[in-house]
């Protein structure tokens, strides 16, 4: 049966300090380098071989895939980019750390914006929004893969990796604000050809 495997990018320098990244290019750190090698070892010792690889239009996500094909010893590796899969965009928080944040517009409203499924920060998208880009194109193009018979990777964000995820694991929209997905750490799926979930593993060392 085909695998998927979905990998959240390594520790951005803006995760590290706390910011609210969104579609802000910023590179990875040392601690997620080390994430991005620590989880193609993991797939590498799973027995994961891949066919062809989806990843976002941020750095810090194409940097997480070629550390992880560089160890799978397949760094040659056919790879799509799309800003489909690109983070949720955080419109006007875009770059304020989350403390101040909160400060400034008070804890609940950006709890709001954070925790919400429909309810976007300003000029911001919220997580139905991010589905609403993310699903068309894993169905047209990543489930296509699978349903072909192929083995595919996808290094992308958090919420865009949990819309999918939703989708995957038919998560309602309270199941999936529960949800959150480490850096770093691959989930992978076993696909039969009608595009439905045989199996589900988390790889953690």
């Amino acid at each position: 049966m085909p695998t998927l495997a979905l990998v959240r990018h390594g520790q951005s320098q803006w995760n590290l300090e706390n910011r609210f990244t969104g579609w802000i290019d910023v590179p990875l750190t040392d601690r997620g380098r080390a994430e991005a090698k620590r989880a193609g070892e993991l797939l590498k010792e799973a027995g994961a071989r891949f066919d062809i690889a989806f990843t976002s239009d941020l750095q810090r996500a194409q940097e997480t895939l070629r550390i992880m094909l560089d160890v799978l010893g397949q760094a040659a590796l056919p790879t799509e980019r799309d800003k489909a899969l690109n983070e949720r965009h955080y419109g006007a928080l875009q770059g304020l750390n989350k403390a101040e944040t909160a400060a400034k517009y008070g804890d609940e409203q950006v709890h709001i914006w954070r925790r919400s499924y429909d309810v976007p920060p300003p000029e911001g998208e919220s997580l139905k929004d991010t589905a609403a880009r993310t699903l068309p194109y894993f169905d047209s193009r990543v489930l296509a893969e699978l349903k072909a018979g192929r083995n595919v990777i996808v290094a992308a964000h958090g919420n865009s990796l949990r819309s999918i995820v939703m989708q995957l694991d038919k998560l309602t929209r309270e199941q999936v604000l529960e949800l959150n997905l480490d850096t770093g750490v691959p989930l992978v799926y076993e696909i039969d050809a009608d595009g439905r979930v045989l199996s589900r593993k988390i790889l953690k060392p």
